[in-house]
């Protein structure tokens, strides 16, 4: 089941019948209210939500839903007509797993719904998995991240990504890699939005941070070298 949190009709509408069209079970809300009312009766596989909505914005919602233990791992793909950098950065920052700007394609909007979906069928099929690199230490199970043994908190894709370079330390993981195998999907992200997913997961792991090297042109690698030694 996927939640669309719009108050504009017309969108919510469009974005209804793309994903039904795909066999999809989708429900709408316009308001905050309805949507709290269906979340504590049924949990939903992703949330589409809005940011500019009456009452309650969608920075408030998913705030709510990271903080309750019950919606904190649900994923939450944010769609709307706030694109600045610092709205996406604000976006991320605040837990969301995907940040998609108004106006958009319908075959991006249902590209980017069907990657979060099949990521979140592939996890719950997967074993248990530990990754370790210096101070950091990934359990897949839990889906929980530590450095030094203190728990950092990462979005959906924040932690996809460290998750990426802990399965293959020292060696260089190209940007085409990371659209594949992060994004899942074939359609060209915008070069900053890798970006900036690196720099809040950097920030985040805070001194553990600076094992995620640039490698100019290529992509990332986690290693313990200096950058000069790249």
């Amino acid at each position: 089941m996927i939640y669309i949190v719009e108050d504009d009709a017309a969108i919510r509408e469009l974005e209804e019948y793309a994903l039904t069209s795909n066999g999809l079970a989708v429900a709408g809300f316009a308001r905050a209210a309805s949507f709290w009312t269906a979340i504590r009766e049924q949990l939903p596989d992703l949330v589409i939500l809005d940011v500019m909505l009456p009452e309650e914005d969608g920075f408030s919602i998913l705030k709510k839903l990271r903080a309750s233990p019950s919606t904190a791992r649900v994923p939450v793909m944010m769609v709307t007509a706030k694109s600045s950098e610092l709205d996406t950065v604000k976006g991320l920052d605040s837990g969301a797993d995907d940040y998609l700007t108004k106006p958009f394609g319908v075959m991006e909007f249902l590209s980017r719904t069907k990657a979060v979906l099949r990521r979140t069928a592939t996890e719950k099929a997967e074993p248990s998995t530990q990754l370790f690199f210096a101070d950091i230490a990934l359990e897949d199970a839990r889906r929980s991240v530590t450095v030094n043994g203190q728990p950092v908190d990462l979005t959906y894709k924040e932690y996809e990504l460290l998750k990426l370079f802990l399965e293959q330390p020292e060696r260089v993981v190209s940007r085409d890699r990371i659209l594949r195998d992060v994004w899942d999907t074939d359609i060209s992200v915008e070069s900053r939005t890798i970006d900036m997913h690196i720099r809040t997961l950097r920030q985040k792991l805070g001194e553990a941070g600076k094992y995620i090297h640039t490698v100019r042109k290529v992509g990332y690698m986690l290693t313990e070298r200096e950058e000069a030694d790249l």
